[in-house]
């Protein structure tokens, strides 16, 4: 079996469990972590994540976060002094990140994602280098209300998430789900 199947399994499994209403933002929030290579191969099963969340009773509203960065350069201010010197976006960052903390927390408030609805951020690898997704989880914590599912193209080990190759972890609050064989057993 393939690690992104796996990895659905592991996510089945765990979409299946009864939720806790009275948790904090920050323990709503799942990671699906799996290995950057296996990018295209989740892409193709995204469909099946949401059949398997449907299956198990609960909404379910996708967030595409791949074009966010051409998105905001393309209506930043600054856009064309960065062509003549790169290192000027640099200064817009904290603009970026409220840019990208902005989409999901509306999706996060959309009537479509409630108390019993799973909203599913994918395409974070256009945001490597510009965005920390801790920045971005903290800021939309308290617009969880039902699960928020980020797949996290990485590693997870001993409660440290390292994005992509990045060569530091960050100890998120979130609950993994991995692409381990043995992740749940019920």
């Amino acid at each position: 079996m393939g690690q992104i199947d796996r990895l659905l399994k592991n996510y089945t499994r765990y979409v299946e469990l009864p939720w806790a209403n009275n948790l904090d933002g920050l323990q709503r929030i799942w990671f699906a972590v799996y290995p950057p290579a296996e990018e295209r191969r989740l892409r193709v099963q995204l469909s099946a994540f949401d059949l398997a969340t449907k299956a198990a009773g609960h909404g379910w509203l996708l967030v595409d976060l791949t074009d966010s960065l051409p998105d905001w350069l393309a209506g930043y201010e600054h856009f064309q002094d960065c062509l003549r010197d790169p290192e000027i976006v640099a200064l817009g960052m904290s603009d970026l990140t409220k840019s990208v903390a902005d989409k999901v927390a509306a999706a996060l408030v959309h009537s479509k994602a409630d108390n019993n609805s799973v909203v599913a951020l994918h395409g974070l690898a256009g945001l490597y280098s510009f965005v920390g997704m801790s920045a971005i989880v903290k800021e939309v914590s308290k617009d969880v209300r039902g699960r928020l599912l980020v797949f996290f193209p990485g590693e997870y080990d001993k409660n440290f998430y390292r994005f992509l190759d990045a060569s530091e972890g960050f100890n998120y609050l979130a609950t993994p789900i991995t692409c381990e064989e043995s992740f749940i057993k019920l």
